[in-house]
């Protein structure tokens, strides 16, 4: 039997918002829950758990229990992509009591699909973890990957609006910049009288971005910027 008193939410975000720095700030208050990627099938065996559950109905549970801090709140980390596989087995927010909502994004769109190209040609998807291959510009790549969050952020808005969902909106680079800020609109939501404060030094995650980011930036927009493509979505208007 699942506590109603708990309360919760649900950080919907795409690869490289900072989400994995984000979580472990939220968690070092130790009043907001401890949110993480609870649904990273195959990888939540390598990088969190390998006692890993791959049942839908088990990583709820784990979500409500790892996840809680001791005033009963929880969180969670959710990309769409892995909407997709719960949704379809389980109506996953009536599982989760008092549910609320987060929606993480980044201003810097290239920015992002740099670094989610140099993690999935390296395997280092976080800052504490080691390289396997070494990152070649590749351009495609790039603008494959960028099309892929403008697609994931433009179906988590439609989810949102579809639901009636007010969503608490978190940007990337503000986070950064104010993260006190952040955790206090986080526990305003949550309805904690007082705003947590985070504890830095148990923050391990740190951003990645390097000089080897910022000149495949400039060579992208210099690929790119005479170009006269503007990309579909959807075959919606075929």
């Amino acid at each position: 039997m699942i506590p109603e008193d708990l309360k919760g939410f649900a950080i919907c975000t795409s690869p490289r918002t900072g989400s994995n720095y984000l979580c472990e700030l939220i968690s070092s208050t130790n009043v907001l829950g401890n949110p993480d990627e609870y649904f990273n099938w195959p990888e939540g065996r390598l990088v969190d758990d390998p006692a890993h559950d791959d049942s839908v109905e088990g990583r709820l549970r784990i979500a409500l229990s790892n996840g809680q801090t001791q005033n009963g709140i929880y969180g969670l980390k959710l990309f769409a992509h892995q909407h997709d596989i719960i949704s379809s087995k389980i109506h996953w927010r009536s599982y989760l009591p008092n549910l609320s909502f987060v929606f993480l994004t980044r201003r810097d769109l290239i920015g992002q699909a740099i670094s989610w190209a140099l993690a999935v040609q390296t395997g280092k998807f976080r800052s504490n973890q080691d390289a396997f291959g070494e990152p070649d510009y590749d351009s495609d790549l790039i603008e494959e990957l960028l099309l892929e969050i403008v697609k994931e952020n433009a179906r988590w808005q439609l989810y949102f609006a579809a639901a009636g969902i007010q969503p608490l909106s978190f940007v990337y680079e503000d986070v950064i910049s104010d993260p006190k800020q952040s955790l206090a609109k986080l526990g305003a939501l949550m309805g904690l009288n007082e705003s947590p404060l985070p504890t830095l030094s148990s923050v391990v995650i740190s951003k990645q971005r390097s000089k080897l980011n910022c000149s495949w930036k400039e060579r992208f927009i210099a690929d790119h910027q005479d170009r006269e493509k503007l990309h579909r979505l959807c075959d919606c208007y075929a």
